[in-house]
């Protein structure tokens, strides 16, 4: 893995900005940046170089504060839904504190009429909600992702958990935000696009170079990019993870700023869209998918 060491006026294509964190993926042609570091500090540094905002879209996948010892099935087998200390619960109002703060960042970060995209389950977007509107961020959509697959409840206890929520909103309420509505339809056959999304969970072709915990798929990222950001916009992940974002930007023609803080995770983002960016590996039936024959920025 080559490493950049970061430098005033790094990022060309994105924010001019000396990040307190290491650069570990630079791609100056299509405008990716993967950065090591502290989310909260990343952004704080980015908020201060550009007072104004300086991202388009914005797509977050907070920890969901899931690690307390339950399990799960996967792949047929009980296992342990501990993901690591990041997803640990530290009570309600902690959590909450948490994800009012990493929001506020966000919202300093936006342009006039950026967007930001959070996803989430029960355990964390009820909250989410609730800081958006103490922020004063416009909410724009609660989207349903339902999974045709999810694992079976084994506690037979409650209803089988098969979909997460994808909220939607604008930096403040006089936002114009960008909604490409006309794709969007044609997409849906030539009819409004509802906001239940059904696709499936990452497949193995998505996970064959290792497996993150909270892993989205492409098709959902692209989704999202393809409805409310246009090519060349510049799009801000600061829980990259496995890096879906950043391949979804590099394949529809938008520029990405990655943040994680888990290196390991960062090696198999850089891999992972290294690989993705082979022509050999672009997975055609996206494109039926989502959007027909209007595949931009590949």
């Amino acid at each position: 893995m080559r490493v950049f060491q970061p430098a005033d006026g790094l990022v060309a294509a994105g924010p001019e900005v000396l990040l307190p964190s290491r650069l570990v993926h630079r791609d100056d042609a299509r405008g990716v940046f993967l950065y090591h570091g502290d989310c909260l500090a990343v952004m704080d540094t980015l908020a201060a170089k550009h007072p104004g905002g300086c991202f388009d879209l914005i797509f977050a996948d907070p920890p969901y504060f899931l690690s307390n010892g339950g399990i799960t099935c996967q792949g047929g087998r009980m296992v342990k839904v501990d993901k690591g200390a990041w997803d640990k619960s530290r009570g309600a109002e902690e959590n909450h504190n948490f994800n009012r703060e990493w929001l506020r960042r966000c919202q300093a970060l936006l342009k006039p009429n950026g967007v930001l995209f959070v996803s989430g389950t029960h355990h964390v977007i009820f909250s989410v909600g609730y800081a958006l509107q103490q922020l004063g961020l416009k909410i724009l959509n609660q989207i349903t992702w339902q999974k045709p697959n999810p694992p079976p409840n084994l506690a037979c206890r409650c209803f089988t958990h098969s979909t997460e929520t994808v909220l939607w909103a604008a930096k403040q309420e006089k936002s114009r935000h960008v909604f490409n509505y006309a794709d969007m339809k044609r997409t849906n056959g030539g009819k409004q696009m509802k906001d239940v999304w059904s696709f499936t969970a990452p497949r193995g072709a998505e996970k064959k170079l290792g497996k993150h915990p909270t892993q989205k798929p492409l098709i959902l990222l692209e989704r999202i990019l393809l409805a409310a950001s246009k090519p060349g916009d510049l799009v801000l992940d600061p829980f990259l993870g496995s890096g879906t974002t950043a391949i979804a930007c590099a394949l529809r023609g938008r520029r990405c700023v990655g943040i994680e803080s888990d290196a390991r995770h960062l090696v198999l983002a850089e891999a992972r869209l290294r690989e993705a960016l082979q022509p050999r590996l672009v997975q055609a039936e996206l494109d039926v998918a989502i959007t027909g024959p209007i595949r931009t920025g590949v």
